[in-house]
């Protein structure tokens, strides 16, 4: 795909980063944002475009984290901005559950057709993922008439207190945040780097611990994310989801794909999940919904998500007409401009440029990922050992050089690699450098 932006699609520093302006921003910033609201680089970004952001000293960075998966079809998209303009300047909020209006119907029309499954399904449109999540959690309480949920080893579902409850890596966004909710379960996953089985193997582990120390007959819902983004990049062996998704449906179970940060033609197809072969109940969506606007959904099975009165879900905000105008303009981008060809673009360019680096740096296990979602786990040479300190020192240097880029993983050793689908050949090549120049000092300089 050919497109023109108005900032040059290139890493250009003109400043040490952080620059002056940056500084000053910063010591601001200290005297009034509270540190729990934590920063992974304190560079502040003035404006953006494609994969490119420009700080407010004028350096052009290349972004590999886009928000944490935001923005997909890359930064501040013309189209979007004009959606959203145009929404804002006729009508920006009403309340749909006071009187509603065509945008919300929209996109839950949208969603019933790109999410999986031929069923009938509906839609509620909320803010943020853990608020999707919250309510997915609702919606099969209700249907079933149970109570216990279940997430998998190394989940990441939100920060509010129950999803919290659910997502796995206890700091920083558990500690000391309780108590949590009761009945919220964590069970072994599939994790193929790790524990070698294969997808049947794992997905047997998984039921046989739920059997033992939970009992099937009292789930509500398990919660899957595809690929577990904040847990690593960790893809489940092939057909892992497949017995799981069949233990659900023998016991009742309510099976939810969390496909907030996967999701949304990240990696290839609509829902990562396809990926797996397998249709889900209900399904979560956010981050790259609306372009960097603040909006998600529950999506599912139309007898499960109306099984909840009327009244019993939704919120203030929930569904913008801002936010969906956005959406709207989205939707339509990915289809003309063919994102899920594009992200399987990315994939290959990735997979060229990084793919060997097991082989290459003995500080790296494996490299692995889907779309314009890679991750790379660091470790201590021969072993598996997790080697976080390694992945501080990567990011430091990707920062300071123009390269954003993320971290992730139970232990805080594994590079999160998620660019816009739109990123180019070239950025990739150039951000994949300035990782390997930290790498590459990281390994000369490893204890012998």
């Amino acid at each position: 795909m050919t497109a023109t932006y108005s900032v040059p699609q290139q890493r250009k520093l003109v400043t040490a980063l952080p620059g002056p302006k940056s500084v000053e921003l910063q010591a601001r910033r200290e005297k009034t944002v509270a540190r729990g609201a934590g920063t992974l680089a304190n560079i502040y970004m003035d404006h953006g475009a494609g994969a490119i952001l420009v700080d407010v000293d004028g350096n052009q960075i290349i972004d590999l984290g886009c928000g944490i998966g935001v923005t997909t079809i890359g930064h501040a998209h013309p189209d979007v901005a004009a959606a959203a303009s145009a929404q804002a300047a006729k009508l920006t909020h009403t309340l749909f559950t006071v009187t509603p209006y065509e945008n919300y119907v929209a996109v839950a029309e949208k969603l019933a057709e790109i999410t999986p499954g031929d069923f009938e399904k509906h839609s509620i449109l909320v803010n943020t993922g853990a608020e999707a999540v919250e309510n997915a959690v609702k919606i099969a309480r209700k249907f079933t008439g149970r109570r216990a949920i279940v997430a998998l080893d190394h989940a990441f579902h939100g920060r509010t207190n129950l999803t919290m409850a659910m997502t796995y890596r206890p700091w920083p966004e558990r500690a000391g945040m309780g108590p949590f909710p009761g009945e919220i379960y964590s069970v072994p996953t599939s994790y193929p780097f790790r524990d070698g089985l294969s997808g049947l193997e794992a997905a047997e582990k998984t039921i046989d611990y739920i059997t033992t120390h939970i009992g099937a007959t009292e789930i509500a819902a398990f919660f899957v994310e595809p690929i577990q983004g904040d847990g690593g990049i960790v893809i489940p062996a092939p057909g892992y989801f497949q017995r799981i998704r069949e233990f659900c449906t023998e016991n009742g179970i309510v099976f939810v794909a969390d496909e907030i940060q996967a999701g949304l033609a990240r990696t290839g197809v609509w829902y990562s999940i396809q990926h797996h072969d397998v249709v889900p109940d209900l399904v979560t969506t956010a981050k790259g919904i609306a372009g960097g606007f603040p909006l998600a959904a529950v999506t599912g099975r139309a007898d499960i998500m109306d099984s909840v009165q009327p009244g019993g879900i939704g919120g203030t905000f929930g569904g913008n007409p801002v936010s969906t105008a956005a959406a709207l303009a989205v939707f339509n981008l990915i289809e003309r401009d063919d994102l899920l060809g594009e992200a399987k673009r990315v994939e290959q360019a990735l997979q060229a440029r990084i793919g060997d680096w097991a082989e290459k740096f003995s500080i790296v296990g494996e490299v692995r990922g889907k779309g314009a979602m890679f991750g790379v786990e660091l470790v201590h040479p021969g072993t598996k050992k997790p080697y976080p300190e390694a992945l501080t020192a990567v990011i430091k240097h990707a920062t300071t050089n123009g390269v954003i880029v993320l971290d992730a993983g139970s232990w805080d050793s594994v590079l999160r690699i998620m660019p816009s689908v739109v990123i180019s050949d070239e950025l990739i090549d150039d951000a994949a450098t300035v990782i390997e120049e930290a790498l590459t000092a990281l390994v000369a300089a490893y204890p012998a």
